[in-house]
């Protein structure tokens, strides 16, 4: 989702990022505070000692609610593993809620062996935790309401116009420790989850992997569902509104069939049917130049949300209103869809890495036109992204980052934009067969992927490299020096004479940029090595262009020039 290219306004979000020091089981239990802590509200980065070395086996999420209260009712049982005995464990979990008994393999603990206090549950019994261990935690309050969703974290309250409630989840900015605890970290993804999920008919629960069975018991219903594979935590997902279903099963390229769904509102069938008739062509073109669908042994999910959208692990969140652009398709439900192969096959092992899920995702919007619509569709949609870089940090800094640390102190906007274009310029570098290889062996760790024999990979920027070098046959590190690990794009420096016309490369700090070049000298065009300086001897009648294919991306003058003029135009409406 495009979350945070701009600094959000609301006061909340600026604490996300904020440092905190680790809670000790020593600390007294606390009532359940009214704001979520700077804890809470951050994802990923900092990892708690005592969670590094614990994985989540197995998650089993059952939820029920007070819809005229807002109040969530949670019971969380989770199978941890480590590789050795520990004296305390810890999961996250938003101390807004009240924690009515927890239990360690099958053991009610008293209130003395766990503390809650700034949002890590930590549970130090008095006998060392041997581990697989289970945990189970039943709570329940009031959960974080986002002021803005998605770009603002927390559990929707909403009514459809009939007046039913409409419930939706969406926590990727803060984590799911929003709304069940879990380990708020990329490596905290259970490898298999079970959802039951309580309401009072007549409302569907839709949420992630395959639904099991449907429960009656008076005038409520239970839905089970079940996931096959890692579940990326964020992406966990409730959806409640009394929706109504469009169905169908799909054959893919590779020969396999897996079921299609979006759970839609009933008001606006028509625009919903159109909709969902986009999915089928949206797959085929994902299969053919990334790789099988990743989840084809759960579903294709799409479920209407009173919030813009989000990439919900099969069952992405569509609030997008039907708008089609000019490309004649839902960019938002394209952009979504494409995280589950960037953000949910393929996830960042450290969100410093972030810009393999947003830049390749947004790639696949100007690349989805050119498959539908030819170059000049694919160039109107890059020139669209390029207007506005930022390029004031690096994409990636090589530090451990939690989410909010990307957004607030790093590159922000840019990892969508400026990511889309540095795959934009790798793939006029490398070629279409080196470039989407090295792309499909990223997001499946292999290069043949084919339904059944891969699974969900963690990677980071320099796994994409070791792979971009070997299938280019070249050492690629120079370009990735400059256009992810340094903040100025590289500027192109003409000299020209009446007799010829000199280029040559700056780049931040003087780094190596032998970037090729291609110039049109009266509409012949020759492509010059930039090794180093090159001069091609021209006449001044000449028409000299540089890049006119517009291959690469790199520092001009006229998008900034349009930048000033764009934010002088917004000053002046704002003082009127």
């Amino acid at each position: 989702m495009k979350r945070k290219a701009l600094t959000l306004a609301c006061a909340s979000t600026l604490v996300y990022g904020c440092a905190t020091s680790s809670p000790t089981p020593n600390d007294q239990t606390v009532k359940p505070q009214e704001l979520s802590t700077p804890y809470t509200l951050k994802t990923g980065g900092e990892i708690s000692p005592r969670q590094k070395d614990i994985t989540v086996d197995k998650a089993i999420l059952s939820f029920s609610f007070d819809f005229d209260k807002e109040i969530l009712h949670g019971d969380t049982k989770l199978t941890l593993h480590a590789p050795a005995p520990q004296k305390e464990v810890s999961v996250d979990l938003d101390t807004r809620f009240e924690i009515e008994d927890v239990w360690l393999n099958g053991n009610k603990l008293a209130k003395s062996d766990y503390t809650n206090t700034y949002g890590e549950l930590i549970i130090a019994p008095s006998a060392t935790i041997s581990f697989p261990a289970q945990l189970r935690v039943v709570y329940s309050g009031h959960p974080r309401t986002p002021i803005k969703a998605p770009w603002d974290g927390g559990v929707m309250w909403e009514k459809t116009s009939d007046g039913s409630p409409w419930l939706a989840t969406a926590v990727q900015g803060e984590g799911c420790d929003l709304f069940w605890p879990c380990i708020d970290q990329p490596f905290g993804e259970p490898k298999e989850t079970e959802l039951f999920v309580s309401v009072p008919k007549p409302l569907v629960a839709a949420t992630n992997g395959v639904l099991i069975d449907i429960k009656e018991q008076g005038e409520e219903r239970t839905y089970h569902w079940k996931t096959k594979s890692v579940h990326n935590t964020y992406g966990i997902a409730l959806n409640i509104a009394p929706y109504e279903q469009l169905s169908e099963e799909f054959t893919s390229i590779y020969g396999n069939t897996f079921p299609l769904t979006y759970y839609h509102l009933p008001e606006n069938e028509d625009k919903a049917k159109a909709l969902f008739a986009e999915l089928p062509d949206m797959i085929t073109f994902f299969e053919r130049m990334i790789g099988p669908y990743p989840f084809a042994e759960e579903k294709v999910g799409i479920v209407q949300t009173p919030h813009l959208g989000m990439e919900h692990q099969t069952i992405n969140a569509y609030g997008n209103q039907y708008r089609k652009d000019d490309g004649g398709y839902d960019w938002l439900m394209q952009h979504e869809f494409a995280h589950e192969w960037f953000g949910n096959q393929l996830t960042n092992d450290n969100w410093d890495h972030m810009w393999l899920h947003e830049g390749f995702g947004t790639y696949m919007q100007p690349l989805y036109a050119q498959y539908l619509h030819g170059n000049e569709a694919y160039f109107v949609k890059l020139n669209a992204q390029r207007k506005g870089l930022v390029n004031a940090h690096p994409i990636v800094s090589n530090k451990l980052m939690s989410e909010e640390d990307v957004y607030e102190k790093g590159p922000a906007g840019d990892i969508y934009a400026k990511g889309a274009w540095v795959l934009h310029t790798l793939r006029g570098l490398m070629g279409d067969d080196a470039f989407f290889r090295s792309v499909t062996e990223l997001v499946y760790g292999r290069p043949d992927p084919k339904p059944g024999n891969f699974s969900p990979v963690f990677a980071n920027t320099q796994d994409f490299i070791d792979i971009v070098n070997k299938n280019s046959e070249q050492n690629l590190d120079w370009f990735f020096d400059v256009y992810l690990y340094s903040a100025k794009l590289p500027e192109l420096l003409v000299k020209r004479t009446d007799t010829a016309v000199t280029f040559s490369w700056k780049t931040e700090n003087d780094l190596p940029f032998p970037m090729p070049l291609e110039v049109s000298i009266n509409g012949k065009v020759v492509t010059l090595d930039m090794q180093n300086n090159a001069t091609v001897e021209v006449t001044k009648f000449d028409t000299v262009m540089a890049d006119p294919n517009s291959k690469i991306l790199r520092y001009e003058q006229r998008y900034e020039d349009f930048k000033a003029y764009r934010a002088a135009k917004a000053k002046r409406t704002s003082q009127q």
